[in-house]
């Protein structure tokens, strides 16, 4: 049983691209929806057939939505949430891939009262951009953070961990808060230099600890996906 039927992917850069990519290769029933505030990254999109659904706005994309995954930068993570807010089905779970968990959280938690939010941070990444730069395989033996806050249903925990498992990586549970979670000092993604191992030419980071950061600037431009 697929964790997710109706996904929807919030911002296709390289991390957004890789997550439809490799939804269709691990989930090929789970229907993908895909929103991306540049129109020009729409049509990028369209054109690689990543997704079902290509919406025009971030309220239609999260209409029948069950998962919602924002692969936006984590200073604009707020603002996106206020956008499909009303939107938003009242049993969808509302996830993201930035590496600010306790900002995350926080911004997330005052756009969306009352939806059910799972942060997430898959660490993989390479020094490419764009929906064209993705590929399947960039989560598989990756970690992969998934912190549920405070009294977080546990089934959905699990459905979030396991989409991620479906997608190849390793996943670790933390608090947004863990002593773990603030031990990173830098509120960038933890990528290290690109290889050329990858088996499709595609440049590849290696796998490393599950650290991440909670503190973060609310600029975009400091704080990226």
């Amino acid at each position: 049983m697929l964790p997710f039927a109706r996904i929807t992917i919030i911002g296709l850069g390289l991390i957004g691209s890789s997550v439809a990519r490799a939804t269709r290769k691990a989930m090929p029933t789970a229907r993908i929806t895909a929103y991306d505030a540049d129109p020009q990254v729409r049509e990028t999109v369209r054109a690689l057939d990543l997704a079902d659904d290509v919406a025009d706005t971030a309220g239609a994309s999260v209409i029948d939505a069950d998962l919602v995954i924002l692969c936006v930068p984590v200073g604009a993570m707020g603002a996106v949430a206020a956008e499909f807010a009303d939107d938003l089905p009242e049993e969808a779970i509302v996830s993201d891939v930035g590496s600010c968990k306790g900002s995350v959280l926080a911004a997330l938690t005052e756009a969306l009262p009352g939806a059910t939010i799972i942060p997430a941070h898959p660490v993989a990444g390479t020094e490419r951009s764009g929906p064209e730069a993705g590929f399947a395989t960039l989560f598989q033996k990756r970690w992969c953070i998934v912190t549920p806050p405070e009294g977080a249903d546990a089934l959905s925990v699990e459905r979030v961990a396991e989409f991620w498992r479906r997608l190849g990586a390793d996943v670790e549970l933390m608090a947004p808060h863990s002593p773990a979670a603030t031990a990173a000092a830098s509120c960038s993604p933890l990528e290290e230099p690109a290889t050329p191992s990858h088996p499709h030419g595609q440049p590849t980071v290696t796998a490393q600890p599950p650290i991440i950061t909670t503190g973060c600037s609310p600029s975009p431009a400091i704080c990226r996906t």
